[in-house]
C-alpha cells in the first residue's frame, strides 16, 4: 500500500509540474520569481522529463516485486536526490523567492521515500 501510494502521489505530481513547465514554463518560473527569456525551451525539456517520470510511476505503481520495480525505485532515488541538490542550490542562491523552498521540501520528501523502499525496506523481489 505505502509503495504504491508513493508511486501514485509522485506520478499525479510529476504530471502536473510536467504538464505547466511544457506548456507555460515561463508562467510557472514567474512564480518562483524567476524571469524566463522566452527563447529559452530549457524548461519544457525538464516538463517532457517529467511527464516521463509520471508514466513510469503511474505504470509501475501496481507492481509488487521483481528487478524491473527495483529499477525504477533506484532511478527514482537518483531522481530524487539529485533533484534535492539541486533545489537546494537554487534556494541558496538567491534568484528566486522563497517559493523556491517548497521545491526543497518535495524533493526532500521524495528522497525520504523513495530512499526508504531503495535501503531499508526489504528490496523487491
Amino acid at each position: 500500500m505505502r509503495l504504491s501510494l508513493t508511486m501514485t502521489v509522485t506520478a499525479i505530481g510529476s504530471l502536473l509540474f510536467g504538464l505547466a513547465y511544457l506548456l507555460v514554463p515561463a508562467g510557472v518560473a514567474s512564480l518562483y520569481g524567476i524571469t524566463l527569456d522566452p527563447s529559452n525551451h530549457y524548461p519544457r525539456f525538464f516538463g517532457s522529463a517529467l511527464i516521463g517520470f509520471a508514466a513510469i510511476n503511474w505504470l509501475a505503481r501496481k507492481v509488487t516485486s521483481g528487478p524491473a520495480l527495483r529499477a525504477i525505485l533506484v532511478g527514482s532515488f537518483i531522481a530524487s536526490i539529485t533533484g534535492l541538490i539541486v533545489a537546494v542550490l537554487q534556494a541558496v542562491d538567491g534568484t528566486g523567492n522563497s517559493l523556491e523552498w517548497s521545491s526543497v521540501v518535495i524533493y526532500f520528501l521524495l528522497s525520504l521515500g523513495f530512499g526508504d523502499f531503495v535501503f531499508r525496506t526489504p528490496p523487491p523481489g
